[in-house]
Order: structure tokens, then C-alpha cells, then sequence
């Protein structure tokens, strides 16, 4: 790289085929179709030039990866080949479309390159996904479904009202922001718990997480979406569960290890009986 600008190069056929680049470029590392790809160009507006590192031969993507001003990637450990990361030491940003990394060897990622993530990217989608479950779960649809393939249509079993109880939330960023907006939409009241225990959005009452006993008696349906840290990695055991009401609904839309899954089993186990 030669100041702000770079050359790559492609061979393909027999020919040598090169671009020039007067500043560093974007580099995909994933697939996109011809619409996506006119969508990226209109969102940067010439503002960088574009590299799509899956239509490069293997020394094109060296050359690509050495150039690159950000990375744009979903999962390094699948898109980039063997010693490709050590390239990027030259990037100003490596950009993941996701919005956890923790699964991601962030370690071989060359030091001193900024690394962001996709926080909040995914929230209203997520949301909506969090009030399907709990929907689900309080109408009961997967247990009648099931009757419904036996012949049994029980159109007197009273399903249970979410409007009026409480939507406990762990983790009041975007995805829980989002879901709290849902959740006082069919009428239910919104405790939330984030780092601080404080924010601009609509909530009854928000505390920080060592109020998380609170949150957990008070709540009807319980919606998880924390990230993984090694503070909540196996938070919620069997004396979180033990203080739940003995029909709240859990919707965990964050990593499964935040819950520990044998005392989740016996506690269902128990509850069903």
C-alpha cells in the first residue's frame, strides 16, 4: 500500500487482471447477490471502493486482505483461510455483521486493529421473536397444536392473558429496548435490568443486576437477551429459577449457556408434576 492508495491484482485465464484503488477498501468476506451488492454501493455512495473476497483466486485475497481499510465479515474463523487474519494488520477496522462475538477466536485477529460488532443490528427482529415465544407459550399453540392433529379441538381450555402482568427483561440494550416496546404494546408492564439501571425508554421499573432477584419474583414472562460474559454465563440456575412464579414464561433469546441447563431440566421436570 502506497499511502492512501492500492493496487490489486487478479490473475485469471492466463491474464493478469489489476485494479487501482485511490484509498483503502471495503472488503466483504461473504457472498452477497447482484441486489445486495447494489445496495452496498448505494449506501456508500463512492464514499470507498468495494472487494468481494469470495470471487478472488487465492493470491488476489492476500493482496486484498494486506489492502483492506475495514473488513466487513460475519464469522472470521469460517471466511478467512488459514494465516489470512495475520494479513489485516494493516486494516483500520474489522467490522462483524453479528451482534455476539464470543464464539469468534477474536485472539487471531492481529493486535491493535479495532474490532466492532453488530450490537443491536438484529433488535427488532429479535423482539418480534421474543413475543412470539411468550405468546406461544401463554396460548399454548405448540400443546394444541398437537391436539389438533389427534382430533381434539379443546375450544373451552382458557388460555392464559399476558395484558396487565409483568415482562421482566435481563439485558435492556437494543434487543430488549425493542422487546420492551412489544411487551407494553399488548399491555404488559416492563421491569428491565441493564448495567447501569437507568434509560431514556419507557419502563416501570429498571434496576442494575444485582437487583436481579427482584426482577425474577415480579416477572410473568422473563425474557433473556444479555450478552455472554463471563458475569451472566451461568446466572440463572436453580435458585433463579426456585424464585420465579411457578407459570412464568422464559424466553431466552441470548446465548443458552446463561441458563444452566441441567438445573433448567429439573425445574421443568419438577413443575410438571
Amino acid at each position: 500500500m502506497n499511502g492512501d492508495s492500492a493496487r490489486l491484482c487478479e490473475r485469471s485465464r492466463g491474464n493478469l487482471g489489476c485494479m487501482e484503488f485511490s484509498r483503502p477498501p471495503l472488503v466483504i468476506a461473504f457472498e452477497l447477490s447482484e441486489k445486495r451488492k447494489a445496495i452496498v454501493a448505494d449506501a456508500l455512495a463512492g464514499a470507498s471502493d468495494v472487494v468481494y473476497l469470495t470471487e478472488l483466486d487465492e493470491a488476489a485475497r492476500a493482496e486484498a486482505l494486506r489492502n483492506a481499510g475495514v473488513l466487513l465479515t460475519f464469522n472470521t474463523s469460517k471466511e478467512l483461510r488459514p494465516g489470512e487474519a495475520a494479513l489485516l494488520a494493516g486494516a483500520r477496522l474489522i467490522q462483524f455483521m453479528i451482534g455476539g462475538v464470543d464464539f469468534i477466536p477474536l485472539g487471531e485477529l492481529p493486535k491493535g486493529v479495532p474490532v466492532a460488532t453488530n450490537g443491536g443490528g438484529y433488535a427488532e427482529s429479535m423482539a418480534e421473536h421474543a413475543l412470539a415465544m411468550a405468546l406461544a407459550a401463554a396460548k399454548r399453540l405448540i400443546l394444541e397444536h398437537g391436539n389438533l392433529k389427534l382430533g381434539q379441538f379443546n375450544q373451552f381450555t382458557q388460555n392464559r392473558m399476558l395484558a396487565g402482568g409483568v415482562c421482566g427483561i435481563f439485558g435492556f440494550g437494543g434487543i430488549g429496548a425493542a422487546t420492551g416496546r412489544l411487551m407494553h404494546g399488548i399491555g404488559m408492564r416492563v421491569h428491565a435490568i441493564n448495567r447501569h439501571g437507568r434509560t431514556n425508554e419507557r419502563v416501570d421499573w429498571i434496576g442494575t443486576p444485582e437487583r436481579l432477584n427482584e426482577l425474577l419474583e415480579a416477572a410473568d414472562v422473563l425474557v433473556i437477551s444479555a450478552p455472554l460474559t463471563r458475569a451472566t454465563r451461568g446466572l440463572i440456575g436453580a435458585a433463579e429459577l426456585h424464585r420465579m412464579k411457578d407459570d412464568a414464561i422464559l424466553v431466552n433469546v441470548a446465548r443458552g449457556e446463561i441458563v444452566q441447563e441441567r438445573p433448567l431440566y429439573d425445574h421443568l421436570y419438577q413443575s410438571s408434576y
